[in-house]
């Protein structure tokens, strides 16, 4: 997308480009898990936002080539990382993390899963907490905890905080398992958490990829459908129209935190005026 057309998308929106941004991602969260999980909360946030609940990931809906795409905002096939084991691309291209740095933001991460430090590089963040989800069964609930405290204390103008615990209770007992239902209504609980916590933020929630019996990776519509829900002021509630996609996140959150996006960004900024 060209800088010009990025501009004039988030004109015709009407959208004010100086928000504050948090985005949750929950690891393997299928979007008829977040509906029937038994939370809620989980109605309740989609009657006050824009979302859709048919949203695409990449192929291979795999999680860390997945996050390359969301932060980067283009397919595997362009930034290289096409397993769970970081691969430095041969054309290196900027990711929201280092677009927002050279704007001056100020961006941080909580996160669970190590893997996913490479998402932004070296300097590029504010502040980040490494939680390790394999050892605290606890993490995503100590992740929010240090996120909900980081908000009311720095206000970072972009702030990720990724709660794993569900993919891998979908690898251990099964996607859409008692179990794995538990550890999404324990996930929905965390995010109602931060958004009343968060004040005057747009809150993004979204999933990675989904799964089937104790897997993903692949092109089924199990593994490739995620939920995308956007809380706060730009957003008008309601069902967004257009097709949604895992590369459309970056962009998005560039336009509303008032940084440029790389030219080399595939996705396109989602607004509801």
């Amino acid at each position: 997308m060209s800088k010009s057309l990025y501009l004039q998308n988030l004109k015709c929106y009407n959208v004010i480009m100086n928000e504050k941004v948090i985005l949750i991602l929950v690891d393997g969260m299928r979007p008829d898990a977040f509906t029937s999980c038994g939370n809620p909360y989980a109605d309740k946030l989609l009657s006050e936002s824009a979302y859709t609940l048919n949203a695409a990931t990449v192929m291979p809906s795999v999680t860390l080539p997945v996050h390359f795409s969301l932060f980067h905002s283009v397919p595997p096939v362009r930034h290289g990382v096409t397993t769970n084991i970081y691969t430095p691309p041969v054309r290196p291209i900027d990711g929201l993390f280092e677009k927002l740095n050279a704007a001056g933001k100020k961006s941080a991460m909580f996160y669970s899963w190590g893997e996913l430090r490479d998402v932004a590089r070296p300097g590029s963040l504010s502040h980040s907490l490494f939680r390790n989800g394999y050892i605290y069964d606890d993490a995503g609930e100590l992740l929010t905890d240090a996120a909900i405290k980081f908000i009311n204390t720095d206000a970072p103008d972009f702030l990720f905080l990724y709660l794993g615990k569900t993919d891998g209770v979908g690898h251990d007992c099964g996607w859409m398992s008692e179990e794995q239902l538990s550890c999404v209504n324990n996930a929905i609980s965390c995010i109602k958490r931060i958004i009343a916590a968060a004040e005057g933020y747009t809150v993004i929630v979204t999933a990675d990829h989904g799964g089937h019996d104790r897997m993903h990776g692949t092109d089924m519509p199990e593994d490739m459908t995620i939920p995308v829900i956007v809380r706060g002021a730009g957003f008008k509630p309601g069902k967004f129209e257009n097709k949604v996609t895992i590369t459309d996140i970056a962009p998005t959150v560039a336009g509303l935190v008032g940084c440029d996006v790389a030219p080399e960004w595939e996705g396109s900024a989602l607004f509801r005026k």
